[in-house]
Order: structure tokens, then sequence, then C-alpha cells
């Protein structure tokens, strides 16, 4: 059922896009806006996204803006991207911050991985962080392990390695190269057709900063969705395609910050995976990302 908020939104995409909508469902998977796929008379589909979600309709302008203008960035590139058709970051047309883009061809894939999903993946990774944005680079990487998160989670059944985690983040970061960030890549933002990618989406938080913070990311998410194995195989995947072998503590630096970033508790990430079917509960969720922790402090990253 369409909301007010929602139906004012509506008027303003088919004012946009001069389409008359018929048909609208929502789409599960994200937890940070409210989606829609529309439908139009002449049979056209289209994506709303809509920041009616606190922290991120407060920060909508900036981040919805940035995703449109990655969006039009990536239309020259072989990456899948969808395109901007209309954007009002403020929502004083909408009614809230709106982003209107085209409909990617494809579907989510959570439920199973294996190793040619493990390997398309790190190719297409390796292909964004190659990607050349010329002088118009975007913001520079922010971290999602601020010390308001460093704190031992009341459900950590091994505390001590939340205590080692925070001191490595008390360490200098590794130096790296700087380089064109997804910053939010996983299983959840990339649409599949058969065995290829058809699309990538979420883009609002795409900067530039170091390769293996986008590596350890999509490790972190299919450590908590499949376990241990996958996240590691990931990681060697796409060091060997990128022909990039850092040392073990920068690895693990990034890894760290990444899997801090989801306290104080990943279970704001399960749910989107139950609306899709998954029956991942809360607790599992939170073994795994202790489980994937563990590995990487132990340096057991990668495949023997």
């Amino acid at each position: 059922m369409v909301g007010t908020v929602e139906t004012a939104a509506i008027r303003w995409v088919e004012s946009v896009w001069r389409r008359r909508i018929t048909a609208t469902r929502r789409l599960t998977g994200g937890w940070t806006s409210t989606v829609l796929r529309l439908t139009a008379a002449d049979g056209g589909d289209a994506v709303l996204r809509m920041m009616t979600k606190e922290p991120w309709r407060r920060h909508a302008a900036g981040l919805l803006t940035r995703e449109a203008n990655v969006q039009e960035q990536l239309g020259r590139s072989p990456i899948p991207v969808p395109r901007s058709l209309a954007l009002d970051p403020s929502g004083a047309e909408a009614g809230v911050p709106a982003h209107l883009m085209s409909c990617l061809p494809g579907q989510l894939r959570l439920d199973r991985v294996s190793a040619q999903v493990i390997d398309t993946l790190a190719d297409l990774l390796v292909a964004v962080h190659r990607f050349d944005p010329g002088p118009a680079k975007p913001r520079d990487f922010q971290s999602w392990a601020g010390p308001e998160k460093r704190v031992v989670p009341r459900w950590a059944r091994r505390p001590d390695l939340w205590g080692r985690a925070f001191e490595e983040l008390d360490q200098p970061a590794p130096a790296h190269v700087g380089t064109f960030l997804h910053r939010d890549f996983h299983l959840g933002n990339v649409l599949w057709t058969g065995e290829r990618i058809s699309g990538v989406v979420d883009w609002v938080e795409t900067s530039w900063g170091p390769a293996h913070l986008d590596v350890a990311h999509a490790a972190t998410y299919l450590a908590m969705l499949h376990g241990a194995a996958p996240a590691a195989a990931f990681t060697d995947a796409y060091c060997r395609r990128a022909g990039d072998r850092p040392a073990d503590d920068e690895l693990r630096y990034w890894n760290v910050l990444d899997i801090v970033g989801y306290l104080p508790d990943p279970a704001k990430v399960v749910q989107p995976w139950r609306d899709r079917g998954l029956t991942i509960g809360d607790d599992l969720a939170r073994i795994r990302l202790e489980q994937r922790l563990e590995a990487v402090l132990a340096h057991t990253i990668r495949r023997p």
C-alpha cells in the first residue's frame, strides 16, 4: 500500500519523468532508504530512492547528489550502473529527498555463494577500483568505526578479541594510494542475471581511499551471510586479480576498521535479509562477525 509520502513522491516522478505510474513495488534488501520500483503506463520501469530514514535523511542532499554525479561519471565505464533520471535532493518538490533512476535488470543473490560468484564479484570490484574519475574525484573516505563504536558489545563471546581490535585502531592507519571506492560494495548491492553481474547499485557513499577498505566491507558482509571461508576466499580472489599482495598488517587494519563499523550490533543489516526469505538470526550474524574478527586478527584472511 502506498503511503502519503510515497504518493507525493510519485506525483513528482510523473511530472519529471512525464509518464503516468500504474504500479509500484517496494524493493527489499537495504535499510537506509525507502526504494520503490515504478512501472509506467507505457511499460517503462524506474527506481525511486527516497531518503525517509534518519540519520540519512539529514544528509540526503549530499548523499543523493553524490549518487547522481557518480552514476553520470560511471556511464562512460563498463560498470553496469543505473542512469540518473531526476533528482530532488532537498525534497522541496517530491515531499522527501528523492532520486529517480533507471531500472537495471537482474536479481539479488544472497542465499548462496560459489567460487564462481566470488571470482565474478572480485573481477567487478577490481574494475571499480581501476576507474579513473579524472579531476572530479569523490570525497575522501570516512571511517565508520569512530571512538564511539569502540565499546565491547554486550553479546560478545570473546571480549578479548574486541579489545585487541580497538588497540589495532589506535595505531596510525597504513599508508595507501587512493583509488575510486564504491564504499558500500557487497552482495546486497549487486544484481545478477544468470551468472553475470547486470547491475551495481547504491552509490551514495562513493569515496576516494584505500582499495582494501572496499574489499574488507564485501568480505565482512560475506562472512555474516555465509561464514568465514567465503570472506577469506573473496579477499584472496581480489588480491590475485588486482595483482596486489599487501602486507598482513595492512589487510588486518582495514578489515578491523570495517568490522568495528558494524558495532554496537550487526543485527541492523539482518532484517533486510529476512525480508528476502533468508533464515539468518541476529545471534548467528553476531557470532559470524566475531569469527571473522578472530580470523582477521589471526592473519588467516587468505586461503592456504
